[in-house]
C-alpha cells in the first residue's frame, strides 16, 4: 500500500534540559518514539505512579499566558514552545517524558526543541496522517481579538498574524507564513516576549523571578533589554510560533488558512475546541460509509429488540468496551411519523434517547459478554434534546463507558446529525441476569 502522507515519529531517544519559564523549576525532557496512532502524549515520571497526559485541548486547563494540560490534580506547563517544535517537523507520534511541572522554557524559542529532535532523526511510518481539512469559517472573539479558520487554498496550511497592541513599546507587526521547510529559519528561533513592565508585574507575583535580562525578550521604549532582536518582527514571528503550537492540540494538522488579530493561547485554545468538533464530525461521516464492524444480523444476536423498536441499524466503531459509534437511518416509513406529526414529521425525542441506549447496550454487552448478565435502563440523567431528527437525516450515535460496577452501567451518549448534536443523556443500566434465552 503507498502512503501518500506517512505518520512520523523520531529515530530514538533523546533528552533536554532547563528550567521552566515560570517556575523556574529544573526538568528534564526525554523524547522518546512512539507507534502509529499514538499521538503526542506527555508523561509525569516524577510521581509516586507515572500519569500520561495526551497533548489535545481536551485536557487543557485555565492558565494566564501560557498552555498547560492537566490530569487529575497533576499537569504539565507551558507545553506550547515545544508544541510548537514538534509540530513545525511534522511529527505525529511521540512519547515525551518530563521528571516535573513545566517544560523547560530554554531561550524562550523552539529553536532548541528543533535542532535536538532533527538530529536525533525523523523516521516515516506505514500508516497514513490524518489531516483536518477546514470546509467552512470558524471565527471566535474575545474583545477585539480575532481568529478565525478558512477553507484551504491547494490544500495548504497559511497562518497570517496581525499583532496591534496600539502603542510603544511594540508597533504593529504583520507576518503570513505557510508551515513548510521555512519553520527552522523563520520561525522557531523567535522568543517570548514582555514589556518591561509586564515583567515587573509578573515578577511581583514569584513567577520568572530566575530570568535575567536576556533570558528572553523584555522589551522597553529603547528595545529589548540584555539583547537584540533575531529579526526586525521577533513578536509577531514568537505569536505565530505559539499558535502553531497551540493548534497542535487538535492531534492532527489541518488544511486551511488561520488568521488572526491579537490572538492569545485562551483564543487559541477556544478556536481548537471548535476545529475538533469539525474533525469528529469530518470522522464520524467518513466511518458512516465505510464498512460496519457489527451489521444488523450480529445486532439482532445481542439484542432482544425487533421491529418497530430496533432503532440501530450497524455499528460503525466499536473501541473495546470504552466506546462505541452506531448508525440509525431516518426515513419516512418509520411507523412514528403517521402520528408525530401529520404534516410536519419529527422523530419523538424519546425514540433518540432509546437508539442511544440501545447502542450503550451493545458497549456494555462487550464487558459482560461472559458474565451471564444483561443491562436494563435504569435511570436517565442530563437529558437534552437540542435539534429536530427528521425524515432523511442519519443519526449518528455515541456512547462512552463512564463506569461499570457488578451491578450498574453509566454511560455518556451523544447523537448527531452532521456535525450538530441532536440529542445528549447519560444512561444507567441495571445488569441483570440473562433469562431471555438464546
Amino acid at each position: 500500500m503507498t502512503v501518500t502522507h506517512p505518520q512520523r515519529t523520531i529515530a530514538g531517544e533523546a533528552e533536554i534540559s532547563g528550567h521552566g519559564l515560570f517556575t523556574g523549576a529544573q526538568t528534564t525532557l526525554t523524547f522518546k518514539p512512539a507507534p502509529v496512532g499514538h499521538g503526542i502524549v506527555f508523561v509525569r515520571t516524577d510521581l509516586s505512579r507515572p500519569v500520561r497526559i495526551p497533548a489535545l485541548v481536551q485536557h487543557v486547563t485555565k492558565r494566564s499566558r501560557r498552555t498547560a494540560i492537566k490530569s487529575g490534580a497533576d499537569a504539565v506547563e507551558t507545553i506550547e514552545h515545544c508544541m510548537a517544535a514538534v509540530a513545525g517537523l511534522g511529527i505525529d507520534n511521540l512519547e515525551i517524558l518530563i521528571n516535573g511541572g513545566e517544560v523547560p522554557g530554554m531561550d524562550g524559542s523552539c529553536l532548541p526543541f528543533v535542532q535536538l529532535l532533527q538530529k536525533t532523526g525523523i523516521v516515516e511510518q506505514p500508516a497514513e496522517k490524518l489531516f483536518l481539512t477546514v470546509t467552512e469559517p470558524i471565527e471566535v472573539r474575545d474583545g477585539g481579538a480575532v481568529l478565525i479558520a478558512a477553507p484551504p487554498i491547494a490544500e495548504e496550511f497559511h497562518i497570517s498574524y496581525d499583532l496591534d497592541y496600539g502603542a510603544e513599546p511594540i508597533n504593529q507587526q504583520l507576518f503570513s507564513a505557510q508551515l513548510n521547510g521555512n519553520f527552522e529559519k523563520d520561525i522557531a528561533p523567535a522568543r517570548t516576549f514582555v514589556t518591561r513592565e509586564e515583567a515587573e508585574m509578573l515578577q511581583s507575583r514569584g513567577l520568572g523571578v530566575h530570568l535575567r535580562a536576556g533570558d528572553v525578550l523584555v522589551i522597553d521604549k529603547t528595545g529589548p533589554i540584555g539583547t537584540d532582536y533575531r529579526f526586525p518582527d521577533e513578536c509577531v514571528r514568537h505569536k505565530v510560533l505559539d499558535l502553531i503550537g497551540d493548534l497542535c492540540l487538535l492531534g492532527c494538522p489541518i488544511k486551511g488558512r488561520i488568521v488572526a488579530c491579537k490572538s492569545g493561547h485562551s483564543l487559541n485554545h477556544a478556536l481548537v475546541r471548535k476545529l475538533t468538533s469539525m474533525l469528529q464530525a469530518q470522522r464520524r461521516a467518513k466511518l458512516a460509509v465505510g464498512e460496519a464492524v457489527m451489521d444488523v444480523k450480529r445486532i439482532l444476536r445481542l439484542m432482544p429488540h425487533r421491529y418497530p423498536m430496533l432503532l440501530v441499524d450497524r455499528v460503525i466503531e466499536m473501541d473495546g468496551d470504552r466506546k462505541a459509534l452506531g448508525v440509525k437511518n431516518v426515513t419516512m416509513n418509520e411507523p412514528f411519523f403517521t402520528g408525530h406529526y401529520p404534516g410536519m414529521p419529527m422523530m419523538p425525542g424519546v425514540l433518540i434517547v432509546e437508539a442511544m441506549a440501545q447502542l450503550s447496550g451493545l458497549l456494555l454487552s462487550r464487558k459482560l459478554e461472559h458474565s451471564g448478565k444483561i443491562p436494563l435502563l435504569l435511570s436517565l440523567d442530563k437529558v437534552k434534546l437540542r435539534k429536530p431528527v427528521v425524515p432523511g437525516d442519519q443519526l449518528i450515535l455515541e456512547s462512552e463507558n463512564i463506569r461499570v460496577k457488578a451491578r450498574t452501567g453509566h454511560v455518556r451518549c451523544r447523537a448527531y446529525v452532521g456535525d450538530q448534536v441532536a440529542a445528549e443523556a447519560e444512561i444507567k443500566f441495571m445488569l441483570v441476569d440473562n433469562e431471555l434465552g438464546e
